[in-house]
């Protein structure tokens, strides 16, 4: 008999929710073979077999929360396949440039094909494990949010051909298919209007229960831990600007049909990204945290670049790993596989760990600006409100300019007003005019 208990499959994680097992008690496994996906703080995880043999025990249900080490499944192991005991598990311990591949073996993002309710923490009484079954009908590689979306679109995602990495379907993939297919197929249009909360697509105000209770896991209690550990923890200041874009937008609409950039996305936020690292590069301790464990401050000379996104199952933080190396076409690559991968939930929480600062963009909502809250272990975070034409005094005259607010708040502890101002104004600076900021890098 041998056990395979739950890995780190993150950056120090202490627990994971079984999402869907793949196997069941009886079934026959290879080395390799996935077994189950978990949900981490973000990512849902697919985790293969680290042993051949046959399936004696499942120790937790779908729904249950398992603790890092925690026994996951018992096998009576194939003894002339089974791995010898200094190869078990090495499989999860990767290089982290390796992790950034979508699907490894022992450390990647599910396919996740049929995924049960989740109603059970550990610990609860629990039914005996299912019995052996026969394997589902394989289904088409995509995710869950995009499985939602095809439902509620009528769109049969065996009749869609995946554009994604791999051939998964992306959104982009199913809501073409529901814009092209004919009308009588089209699924009918809701009665009252739908909206998104904490990760879930919630029942408009007519048609759902007068109350409702919603579990706090996954990426919603990532996030209020991480917002409760902030505000507690770090004392917290802003400064905000408002700057004149309008060479940025004109340098954007000069760039679009350039064929370096016919497969990426080039929006203010590229140029923002640019500016940022540049900040950091004349002023490193906006690139800063404060270590309280031993009571020093750290100061990054990279910068692993976040990028708060919003996702079908919350907000996510993956980051641009040493994004201060990039130029504007880098850049645009990265920021366009982030928002890809972080809207089909496929990010991986190797690609959201080590974040030294964070961008979160309001402007996509129509909004002008924000104080953001810092993500804990940064030292700065800097809104973007959306570009709009505005009046702007030049010399003794009012002309029509793109203008945008930017803020940025701050841990007061080690970064001070007058450093953040300077660094907010460089930022501003770099948007006036960026192309003499890109040549000057």
């Amino acid at each position: 008999m041998e056990v395979f208990f739950l890995p780190d499959v993150g950056e120090g994680l202490i627990e994971a929710e079984i999402v869907a097992w793949k196997v069941a008690v009886g079934d026959r496994v290879t080395l390799n073979q996935p077994l189950v996906d978990v949900e981490t703080a973000k990512a849902v995880v697919e985790l293969p077999s680290p042993f051949a043999g046959v399936v004696a025990t499942l120790h937790a249900a779908v729904g249950d929360t398992v603790e890092v080490n925690a026994p996951l499944v018992s096998f009576d192991v194939d003894r002339e396949t089974a791995p010898h005991a200094s190869e078990k598990q090495v499989v999860h311990d990767v290089p982290d440039e390796e992790r950034r591949e979508p699907v490894l073996i022992g450390y990647g993002v599910a396919h996740e094909e049929s995924v049960a309710p989740r109603r059970r923490r550990r610990g609860a009484p629990t039914s005996t494990p299912p019995a052996a079954s026969p394997a589902p009908t394989p289904l088409a590689r995509t995710t869950p949010p995009v499985r939602l979306l095809a439902k509620h679109l009528g769109v049969e995602l065996t009749t869609v051909r995946g554009t994604g990495r791999d051939g998964i379907i992306t959104r982009e993939d199913v809501e073409r298919a529901g814009n092209s297919g004919p009308a009588s197929s089209r699924a009918p249009a809701p009665l009252a209007a739908r909206s998104r909360f904490v990760g879930r697509e919630i029942a408009s105000w007519s048609e759902g229960a007068r109350e409702e209770r919603i579990a706090v896991k996954g990426v919603l209690k990532s996030m209020a831990e991480a917002m409760l550990e902030s505000t507690t923890h770090q004392p917290q200041a802003s400064v905000w600007t408002r700057v004149d874009a309008t060479k940025t937008v004109e340098l954007l609409r000069g760039l679009k049909d350039h064929p370096r950039f016919s497969e990426v996305r080039l929006s203010a936020l590229t140029v923002v990204a640019l500016a940022v690292c540049d900040a950091a590069r004349h002023y490193p301790g906006i690139n800063s945290s404060f270590d309280e464990s031993r009571n020093e401050v750290v100061v990054r000379r990279y910068v692993n670049l976040g990028i708060a996104a919003d996702t079908p199952r919350g907000l996510v933080v993956p980051n641009v790993k040493d994004a201060d190396r990039l130029d504007l076409a880098g850049m645009a690559r990265e920021l366009t596989t982030l928002v890809e991968k972080a809207r089909d939930a496929t990010t991986t929480p190797a690609e959201m760990a080590a974040t030294t600062i964070t961008i979160t963009n309001v402007g996509p909502f129509g909004v002008d600006g924000a104080m953001a809250i810092l993500p804990p272990g940064t030292g700065a975070i800097i809104c973007v409100g959306q570009v709009v034409k505005a009046p702007w005094v030049q010399g003794d005259a009012v002309v029509v300019r793109d203008v945008v607010e930017i803020s940025m708040t701050f841990d007061h502890r080690q970064i001070d007003g007058a450093l953040a101002s300077r660094v907010l104004r460089h930022i501003g600076a770099f948007l006036e005019d960026p192309a003499t900021a890109l040549l000057a890098r």
